[in-house]
């Protein structure tokens, strides 16, 4: 199923470059490289910046570039006054125009992103996840896109695949392995049907229309990492919230998990907690399920993000 997504812009300058050019770009950080890994060419992307969405677009194809400097469009760098770090954009997502629109968040059409920023105080984020219903309700928005975009002609970049590692120390060339990058590895092998199908025969969930796995939903609580819900939901909803960590589950994410599920209500079918190693004497509470996940391959070496892909495993 293709996904889509809302994209963060940090300024209008950028904004006006990316709807040029027809490009999104993400910084060389954590949540950067995060959404590059999570979005794939096919899916939905629409721009945000000011509280208002900005046109509809399929992702084409994606790329890492090494010189992103000298390589349109030319966004401004972002400076970090703390570190002193300039970054870039070189992670980039090159885009096709399907429909030309400027609405504003409050239209009750956006309200599932809304009530992410909302929760969330702001976009911290570089990038959310929007349901299907959404895409629906803005793929009705505005009119069809007929204009020509400008594309980069003359330039062969410089690409590299990014790669993770979990290790104390820097390794060059590679990003530290966070949780966000292994909650999204996570999410996309739960989109793999017959994984996801395991998962709902362990937690005793049947009879549901089509599922889509979802990043981050933010909560009164906090927020739970992946978001399990019916695509189109017909008299009643089912919902799946899942929590990921990295390393041992503790006592307290299990009673934050049970926080998340009891907001959620009594349509929330299963809190689920994905860590690699799990608490063996826990009896865990009502509709609270433990499962423990791993990598069949050594994390201590940088890998890229399809290798953390399919070496990953939940013991289901």
């Amino acid at each position: 199923m293709e996904e889509y997504f809302f994209v963060a812009v940090s300024n209008k300058e950028n904004l006006e470059l990316c709807l040029e050019w027809a490009m999104a770009g993400f910084p060389d950080t954590i949540n950067g490289v995060w959404a590059y890994c999570d979005i794939k060419p096919g899916d939905f992307l629409t721009f945000l910046y000011g509280a208002k969405a900005y046109n509809l677009y399929r992702v084409i194809r994606k790329e890492a570039v090494k010189n992103p400097q000298v390589l349109p469009p030319p966004w401004k760098p972002i400076f970090f006054q703390t570190s002193g770090k300039v970054c870039h954009f070189p992670f980039r997502l090159e885009l096709e125009p399907l429909r030309r629109l400027e609405e504003p968040l409050i239209r009750h059409e956006f309200s599932y992103i809304a009530e992410n920023l909302l929760q969330r105080g702001g976009y911290w984020k570089t990038h959310f996840q929007a349901d299907q219903t959404t895409l629906q309700q803005v793929s009705g928005m505005g009119e069809v896109w007929r204009e020509e975009v400008r594309r980069r002609e003359g330039i062969s970049p410089d690409l590299f695949e990014p790669r993770f590692v979990r290790s104390r120390k820097k390794v060059e060339g590679a990003y530290p392995l966070r949780e966000v990058i292994v909650q999204s590895v996570l999410r996309h092998h739960l989109l793999r049907r017959e994984v996801l199908k395991k998962l709902l025969n362990l937690l005793g969930v049947e009879g549901v229309g089509e599922l889509e796995v979802l990043g981050e939903k933010a909560l009164s609580e906090g927020y739970v990492d992946i978001f399990i819900k019916e695509s189109y939901p017909k008299g009643k909803k089912v919902m799946i919230a899942i929590e990921v960590k990295l390393g041992s589950a503790e006592r307290s994410d299990i009673e934050q998990l049970e926080r998340y599920v009891e907001e959620l209500g009594e349509e929330c079918k299963a809190g689920v907690l994905l860590a690699e190693r799990v608490p063996k004497h826990v009896s865990p509470p009502e509709r609270i399920h433990l499962i423990p996940y791993s990598f069949a391959i050594d994390l201590s070496s940088p890998h890229t993000f399809e290798e953390l892909l399919k070496g990953v495993k939940l013991e289901l």
